[in-house]
This record gives C-alpha cells, structure tokens and sequence, in this order.
C-alpha cells in the first residue's frame, strides 16, 4: 500500500478512536448519573437497569473496536496494513474505506462469518 493510502487510513483511524474515547466517556459520566438517581418506585429502578445494560452494552462494543483499531494503526506502522489475516491477500481498498480496521478480505469474512453460526 502507498504511502498517500496509509497515511489516508491512519488520520481516519485515529478520528474514530478519538471518537470512541469520547463516547465511552460520555456513557461512563451517564451511568455515574443514573447512579447518582433517587429512585423512588420499580418502574425508575426498571427503566434505570435497562438503561444501564444497554450503555453497557454499547461500551463494550466500542472498547472492541478500539482494541481493533488499536491493532490496525500497529500494523500500520508495521507496513502490514491492508493484508487479510486468512489468505494474506490484500483487502479490497473499497472495503477498507467502509471499515478500516477490517482484518479480512471479504470472502474470509464471509467464511468466518458462517462458522460462528
């Protein structure tokens, strides 16, 4: 990959990791709110716990794609950026423009797609 395309993916990564920081913060300073709450009947304690499952939920799914992103902008600078982690070939540019820490080419995605069912 070129040096222009790297450099393209790197300042995109580093947007969204910047972005998934300032997330999880924002749902950490939520949930210490809604425990801050007084909470006077079982629909507030319900509509509460829902709420913190779901911001939870949500945290753990962008400190998963932090991690990725983590690991892509390390292969970046390895220069290993854009090589599927399946069959080594290069992933499709058009892909990696719609997920830049994709770590499979579109067919092995697939593949490792269907045998998680």
């Amino acid at each position: 990959m070129q040096d222009s395309e790297l450099k393209y993916f790197k300042e995109i990564l580093e947007s969204r990791k910047e972005q998934i920081i300032r997330n999880i913060k924002g749902v950490n300073d939520e949930l210490d709110q809604l425990s801050l709450l007084e909470l006077n009947d079982e629909g507030d304690h319900a509509s509460v716990d829902n709420n913190s499952m779901v911001e939870s939920a949500i945290i753990r799914q962008q400190e998963k794609e932090l991690r990725e992103i983590d690991v892509t902008l390390g292969k970046i600078a390895a220069r290993d950026y854009g090589i599927c982690e399946m069959c080594e070939d290069l992933i499709g540019f058009q892909r990696l423009k719609v997920k830049p820490h994709a770590i499979y080419c579109i067919d092995c995605r697939e593949i490792v797609e269907k045998s998680k069912i």
